[in-house]
């Protein structure tokens, strides 16, 4: 697994003194153009406690290692996207298998926007001890950028953290924005039986998790309508925001794999997504694939990237008719326009949005080597089309794909049935269906 390198520097570290948290920001991309320390908002935040507990636990994710813990190395800060109306703080965890997001609303702020954008913010141990201290009556107020920074240590000396962004994670808030758009809300329960259901969860193992009524059960085996619910303690995050909590929602997608569980916090809300397996990241689901393998998906992307401006909410029918595209080749874009780390999902909303992450979108194909080789089968003439079906031919020997149901016959489809994407061969085998037809035009 190869890693690139990330800098974070900060002109000084955040802090929480006397009631202003001020957050130190890293370089970053705002719109008016990249910037070393964007400055987005200062104001009040109307519901400390909250607040400052589901910041924490974002930090709190972005340490965890969930999958062979070890000693701790991770010090990858949290990500903030100003889209104007609300702040959005998200994480990744070391293992790649947990994604949480804070969604700081209009309902908790009060104050002044400077800029939209996104960039890194400085989440340092003294700073974390200070959020685990605040009370609900404690006033806050909130500056993210360096004009509203309490400078209390170091005499604003520069902060520098410089990290690695393996592949793995890199890929996965790609995958984790393309699985949730396809969940739909499950189940959803009041603050009390919220509560209740969460602390009733075992800690380890594997559960399945299905309405009943107006209640949701707990089962040892899939049902109908369930969501798979692997290594329960990874939602332990949840548990120190619930004091707060008017609802939980429970998301999931049609095959029941991964899951995504929404504390709705007064004026924000926060979010996990949970990998199928306590060991399987988001990295490797291949949920992707099929979009970025399209002809149009690369120069879509650019065309849709442009008419993107930090909104809240990105609507695919105004985009689809600002862009002068189809709204399949829309979606196909955000989804390039994911891998990049310019798009996002909210889960609430049904809508995806925009923000900016460390990725460099020429490393598409690298971040996705089964795309890359599926590519280079066709290139190379290794590809013949028999009707519904297709012969690849390999190194390993032929392999036979079904262009009705997707599957083939190598040993990668046999050991994942789909469930982690295409294989290279399918991928192949599709590319040259649409080369097919574009010649035939």
């Amino acid at each position: 697994m190869t890693s690139a390198t990330q800098a974070y520097t900060y002109a000084a570290p955040s802090s929480l003194v006397d009631g202003r948290l001020g957050l130190a920001t890293s370089g970053g991309r705002a719109l008016t153009g990249p910037a070393v320390a964007p400055r987005f908002f200062s104001g009040v935040v109307t519901q400390a406690a909250p607040a400052a507990a589901a910041l924490l636990g974002v930090a709190d994710v972005a340490l965890a290692r969930y999958h062979q813990p070890q000693a701790r190395s991770w010090v990858r800060d949290p990500v903030v996207t100003c889209n104007g109306d609300r702040l959005r703080f998200e994480s990744f965890s070391a293992c790649g298998g947990v994604y949480s997001r804070l969604d700081l609303l209009g309902g908790a702020l009060d104050g002044e926007v400077f800029d939209r954008g996104t960039t890194n913010v400085d989440v340092n141990a003294p700073l974390r001890e200070a959020l685990a201290r605040v009370g609900a009556r404690d006033p806050l107020h909130l500056g993210v950028g360096l004009d509203e920074l309490v400078v209390t240590t170091m005499d604003g000396a520069v902060v520098e953290k410089k990290v690695p962004l393996p592949e793995r994670w890199l890929r996965g808030f790609a995958e984790v924005q393309v699985i949730a758009s396809r969940m739909d809300q499950r189940g959803e329960l009041a603050g009390l039986a919220a509560v209740r259901f969460l602390r009733g969860l075992p800690k380890k193992g594997m559960v399945w998790v299905t309405p009943s009524g107006r209640d949701l059960k707990v089962c040892d085996r899939e049902v109908a309508g369930s969501v798979r619910l692997a290594a329960p303690n990874r939602l332990g995050t949840l548990l120190p925001l619930l004091r707060f909590a008017k609802s939980l929602r429970v998301y999931g997608p049609a095959d029941a794999a991964s899951s995504a569980w929404e504390l709705e916090l007064p004026g924000m809300r926060y979010t996990l997504v949970l990998s199928p397996e306590r060991w399987r990241g988001f990295s490797g689901e291949g949920a992707v694939l099929d979009d970025l393998a399209t002809d149009e998906a690369e120069n879509d992307a650019d065309v849709v990237g442009m008419l993107l401006n930090f909104e809240p909410e990105v609507e695919i029918g105004l985009l689809a008719d600002r862009a002068g595209l189809p709204a399949d080749r829309v979606r196909a874009a955000l989804t390039q326009l994911g891998v990049a780390g310019r798009v996002g999902y909210d889960l609430a909303e049904a809508a995806h949005f925009h923000r900016e992450l460390p990725y460099d979108k020429d490393n598409v194909l690298l971040l996705n080597p089964r795309l890359a080789k599926a590519r280079t089968l066709v290139e190379a003439g290794a590809v013949r089309l028999e009707g519904e079906l297709a012969t690849v031919t390999t190194s390993g020997g032929a392999r036979r794909v079904s262009l009705t149901d997707g599957s083939c016959t190598c040993e990668w489809w046999w050991d994942h049935r789909g469930s982690r994407g295409p294989c290279k061969h399918v991928l192949a085998a599709r590319i040259a269906v649409r080369a097919a037809v574009e010649v035939s035009r």
